[in-house]
């Protein structure tokens, strides 16, 4: 399974608070664990720049004062300016608990070399109003180090859509879970470096943060097949399918074919080219179709009556028709944000929403791919892909990452957690491979990132 952080909604981490404090831990302690946790990173972070904590009238602005508190006690030089008193009873007692002055925010305030935000959190339903706007961003743009306590000001948690305008942080601290908005766009990109503090919540969720996977192991006595063989179909456009099926082969697929009747130049010695292979061999782990296939609609035809395990990408995607068509197929689809929509039409909701209710609409597992990739499957488990370089957006990329899903698939990993992998390997070798990046970079850097796992 991949080893990842969980990520509530808002109002999964409300009753998740909600059941620590009924077990008997005081609201009062859980904001002075966050405070505390929110005062530890921004002094790591900034070095004890002097700071102004901007706080709003919820517990999010509670978290402010007692993150200010515990940063005087440290010798930092703060400010607290908020929008009003506190309205909710935890954050009435930790304004209680600050002995220093606390200004009104408004024109008249003054900047500081580092800000915290503390204005707004998850429980935001509309954007920032003027005249608090404007000041916002005017403190935000002066400020040398800005940390956001949960969530950067003006972003809804579940969406990450933003609701007035919100600058980009250097850092975000949340409390108990990630929320979906750190690993959505636009939100994702605004938030900055994202750090997870235990403040003693314990967070359950059928939706998770992909991280690093843990890859099955290879035996001593085994041989090429028992590492899986990934069979793929070559299509109108050679160079796409030569990308994958490469990919497929760095990633660790025992055995790799392509069904072609045209030699295809650039594929490893390694990979077998064959116009004689039958589809229902049964040592095919997966079936990987569509990268380069060109409007041939016969090879996904011919690809859904395989008995194997398949991955379904790019051009093929919009041969399916009807989603439905796929229940049976133990199938992964990977469709970007225009595949998707051709596929599935319009479904409401978040990228998440419609990531699960397209995995249960065609009983597939759906990499909903993007800039916020998300794997969700038809029994409603969602995971959020860490965030990847923007280098990672050019031609070719999306072939790799289909070869090597299709290697996790036929290396024995189950469907969800074969894609989740896949995801988490592609974004770090992005990263190995730096920012001049082709697609035919990835796989160079493929063996790098395994040898890391």
């Amino acid at each position: 399974m991949p080893i990842g952080r969980p990520i509530l909604t808002a109002a999964r981490m409300r009753e998740a608070e909600e059941r620590v404090i009924a077990a008997g831990t005081p609201a009062e302690a859980l904001m002075e664990r966050a405070g505390a946790a929110l005062a530890e990173a921004l002094l790591r972070f900034s070095g004890g720049k002097p700071v102004l904590s901007v706080c709003g009238t919820g517990n999010n602005g509670g978290d402010g004062y007692v993150a200010a508190r515990h940063l005087a006690n440290r010798g930092v030089q703060v400010r607290v300016a908020a929008i009003g008193e506190p309205k909710a009873d935890a954050a009435r007692w930790a304004r209680s608990q600050w002995v220093g002055p606390v200004e009104p925010l408004g024109v008249r305030t003054a900047p500081a070399p580092a800000l915290v935000d503390c204005l707004f959190g998850t429980g935001l339903k509309s954007g920032l109003e003027e005249p608090v706007l404007s000041t916002f961003l005017r403190l935000h743009g002066s400020a040398r180090v800005s940390v956001a306590c949960d969530l950067p000001s003006g972003v809804q948690a579940d969406s990450g859509a933003l609701l007035s305008d919100v600058p980009r942080f250097d850092l975000t601290v949340t409390f108990g879970a990630l929320k979906p908005a750190h690993r959505l766009s636009p939100a994702m990109r605004r938030c900055g470096r994202v750090v997870l503090a235990d403040i003693g919540i314990a967070a359950e969720s059928d939706w998770e943060e992909i991280g690093p996977p843990i890859l099955p192991a290879l035996s001593p006595d085994g041989h090429k097949f028992d590492r899986g063989l990934v069979h793929a179909l070559a299509g109108a456009m050679p160079g796409a399918i030569a990308l994958a099926a490469s990919a497929a082969a760095r990633a660790g697929a025992g055995y790799v074919r392509v069904s072609t009747s045209k030699t295809i130049d650039h594929l490893p010695a390694s990979v077998v080219q064959t116009d004689t292979a039958t589809l229902n061999d049964p040592r095919i782990g997966c079936l990987l179709v569509g990268p380069g296939m060109g409007s041939i609609p016969q090879l996904l035809t011919l690809a859904l009556t395989s008995h194997a395990p398949k991955v379904i990408d790019a051009d093929a995607i919009g041969q399916v028709g009807e989603p439905e068509r796929l229940k049976g197929q133990d199938a992964i689809l990977t469709p970007h944000a225009g595949e998707f929509a051709k596929l599935f039409g319009f479904l409401p909701g978040s990228k998440a929403d419609q990531a699960v209710a397209a995995a249960g609409r065609s009983g597939a597992i759906v990499v909903y791919k993007g800039s916020d990739t998300i794997v969700a499957a038809p029994d409603g488990r969602i995971a959020f892909a860490p965030p990847t370089p923007a280098w990672l957006a050019s031609a070719g990329t999306g072939d790799v990452l289909a070869g090597i899903i299709a290697a996790m698939r036929a290396r024995g990993m189950a469907a969800f957690e074969a894609a989740c992998a896949g995801v988490w390997i592609h974004g770090r070798a992005a990263e190995a491979a730096g920012a001049s990046m082709i697609a035919d970079d990835l796989l160079v850097a493929l063996p790098t990132v395994l040898s890391e796992l």
